[in-house]
């Protein structure tokens, strides 16, 4: 959508084929049971819309997926950014022409389109993976993807389910699904760490970072991952087990993955550093972001 807005202000033509029937890639397929993003809704949002505080409002700190959806839509609803997709078509095939000096792409529908300049927004995790599993043939039951979830609710009211997985979606998906479902397995390789997300409407000093949203974006576009953030220069070590464990218990208690990330500079690379968080929350009751 970005792309389509900046090639357009810059005067290029354009086509854009999109497998799904309408706009929102992630958004689009990725509509389990408790999807939501994992950084505060307001970081997650269009920059080049100017007067997008003005026109959009999150009703709380994580937005969920049908927010984000109908977020997106009304951004490419403002700037006419559909004039240029072709939806429910998946490109089949494209190479180099020196004879056109420029690409070929060819679709589904069997069209063949000339460009000068290709751009692959397919992104990394565009194909579901197929269950792997020994004799899944012959099961009758039925099976979902969170990432090709049926537009309808699916309803598992009294039900035995299965659960394969614990990335982002099966953290998400499995406490919703479990209070629906008779019964529900989990099937876990590598467990996976997540804080409570304490969700409920936005923090005033949050809002009030954003009254000067200009300075706001603008810190946003050269911070940590796209959120204001001073980075620490903290190794964990260098201050007393009682200072860590106060700032460990407030970043837990404030729900904010990325100030988790952030405490100290060895946190994502010292072993010793991520073992001395871990323990420090162990006897707590599980909850999920």
């Amino acid at each position: 959508m970005y792309a389509a807005y900046r090639l357009r202000l810059a005067g290029q033509s354009m086509r854009i084929f999109e497998a799904g029937d309408d706009l929102g890639g992630t958004w689009y397929w990725n509509r389990y049971p408790g999807a939501r993003v994992d950084i505060p809704g307001v970081d997650y949002m269009f920059s080049f819309d100017a007067d997008r505080s003005r026109d959009w409002r999150w009703p709380e700190k994580y937005a969920t997926q049908p927010e984000i959806l109908r977020y997106l839509n009304q951004v490419a609803d403002k700037h006419d950014l559909r004039h240029d997709m072709q939806f429910g078509t998946r490109v089949t095939r494209a190479h180099w022409d020196d004879t056109l000096s420029g690409y070929r792409v060819r679709t589904d529908y069997g069209d063949e389109i000339g460009c000068r300049y290709l751009v692959m927004a397919t992104g990394c995790l565009s194909v579901p993976k197929d269950l792997d599993i020994p004799g899944v043939e012959n099961f009758t039951g039925e099976v979902y993807f969170t990432s090709r979830w049926p537009h309808e609710p699916v309803d598992f009211t009294g039900k035995r389910v299965g659960v394969v997985g614990t990335g982002s979606s099966g953290i998400q998906s499995i406490p919703l699904i479990a209070a629906q479902a008779a019964q529900l397995v989990v099937f876990q390789r590598t467990p996976c760490f997540s804080i409570p997300a304490h969700n409920g409407p936005i923090a005033p000093d949050k809002l009030a970072q954003l009254l000067d949203d200009s300075a706001y974006r603008q810190a946003a576009k050269y911070s940590f991952a796209g959120v204001p953030l001073e980075r620490t220069i903290t190794p964990a070590f260098s201050v007393s087990a009682d200072e860590r464990r106060q700032r460990y218990e407030g970043a837990w208690q404030r729900g904010e993955l990325l100030e988790v990330l952030n405490l100290y500079t060895d946190v994502m690379s010292n072993p010793l550093a991520n073992n001395d968080f871990e323990p420090s929350r162990v006897s707590c009751t599980p909850r999920y972001v």
